[in-house]
């Protein structure tokens, strides 16, 4: 290590998932060495596009020198609105060294600082927002098996979290990064600029948020806990599930009126592929009173995310007994199941299972009445509108 990377000798070493003072919500102290020589020195830039950017904060892909990996740097101005910041930004980092060793949140791997801003160089996430394929189209939008294994994920990043009293206060599809994109990878939760730790002997009340994810009582100014996380991540599987915002308004005000009087739709048509035990979970969770919502280890143990997953044999609960029969002739002919003759032959048994999956998943996407169609156009309408401010002006908004 060299005499740069050594934290300073004020700060005393801390254990791997430690936690700093707290004081009012946030934790002040760090452990990782912050940088003063000139960020370039180490790292370039890449070329193109930026890979998020908020009202404080721009983040952007680079490249460390000497080993050539990938990283995604957050450069965070410290100066906001004539006020120093720069305490919040300690507090950020200070969230990622606590949850440095869960493998759901991003990594931090280094800081640096200059006059006027904070440089966090963090994991790369190739795969980028699942905000993405949240607004894709039906066709390439998630699978309900692939929103099981990544909510999983969620409820585990956030179980932990909360067991070690960080509340995020910002979870939603574009905080929630994919570690690859094809095949799907794992997820990253990131973007603890809003993040709090909560005290039993203090209680935590701030107005702040996304509209269309902030609980009830964000909106009344009633205390703040871990609760208040997991109403948003029922209106998060909500989205990955449809693709549609359950209480998005055409404004904000019409937006939060909608979450204080509980307007949420569970129509059959924005559910037509979705099975009842995922609408349970989300049931669960959209609870206005705080103390009735599921807990994150009380998540994890519901039977939608304990089941095992079922083969795509049958695409919907609402599949007929025709369908769910149907298998593929050699000649590509459809047939009942009962009328194919059962003296095959083991090859052609075979043969017949593999299609038989292919048969019921292209009846699934074909199989849509013009009041489906009606009811999709709908919802891709709505899926385009995800992008709000923040209810302050506050750190936070940015996807690291």
């Amino acid at each position: 290590m060299s005499p740069e990377e050594k934290p300073p000798p004020s700060r005393a070493p801390q254990p791997p998932c430690g936690r700093g003072r707290r004081r009012g919500g946030f934790l002040s102290e760090i452990r990782t060495a912050i940088r003063t020589e000139p960020f370039q020195e180490r790292y370039s830039l890449s070329p193109g596009r930026e890979l998020g950017r908020g009202k404080f904060a721009v983040v952007k892909k680079c490249v460390k020198k000497d080993t050539e990996k990938e990283f995604a740097a957050k450069f965070m101005r410290k100066r906001r609105k004539g006020q120093d910041c720069r305490m919040e930004i300690i507090h950020e980092i200070a969230v990622l060294e606590l949850a440095q060793c869960n493998l759901w949140v991003i990594n931090l791997h280094e800081v640096y600082e200059t006059a006027t801003e904070m440089i966090l160089v963090l994991e790369y996430a190739a795969g980028g927002e699942i905000f993405d394929q949240c607004v894709a189209e039906r066709e390439e939008a998630f699978k309900e098996k692939d929103v099981k294994r990544l909510m999983r994920q969620i409820l585990e990043g956030v179980s932990f979290l909360h067991r070690n009293n960080v509340v995020h206060l910002d979870l939603k599809p574009q905080n929630i990064l994919l570690t690859n994109e094809t095949p799907l990878g794992d997820i990253k939760i990131v973007d603890f600029g809003l993040s709090r730790i909560l005290k039993s002997s203090e209680e935590l009340r701030e107005i702040m948020g996304t509209p269309e994810y902030v609980a009830p009582e964000i909106l009344s100014y009633d205390p703040i806990s871990t609760a208040t996380d997991m109403w948003s991540i029922g209106v998060l599987a909500y989205v990955m599930l449809t693709g549609i915002s359950p209480f998005l308004g055409d404004d904000k005000q019409e937006t939060f009126l909608n979450i204080a009087q509980m307007n949420i739709n569970y129509s059959e048509e924005d559910f037509d592929l979705i099975s009842e035990s995922a609408v349970d979970f989300i049931k669960t969770l959209l609870v206005k009173k705080p103390e009735e919502r599921a807990t994150a280890e009380e998540c994890l143990q519901h039977h939608w995310l304990a089941q095992s997953d079922i083969p795509d044999l049958v695409c919907s609960t609402k599949s007929t007994a025709e369908e769910i029969n149907t298998v593929i002739q050699k000649d590509g002919t459809f047939a009942s199941e009962n009328s194919v003759n059962a003296e095959r032959t083991e090859e052609d048994t075979l043969v017949t299972e593999e299609l038989i999956v292919v048969a019921s998943y292209t009846l699934g996407q074909c199989r849509q009445s013009e009041k489906e169609k009606i009811a999709e156009q709908k919802a891709i309408s709505k899926r385009f509108k995800f992008e709000e401010p923040l209810l302050q002006e506050i750190p936070g908004e940015f996807i690291y």
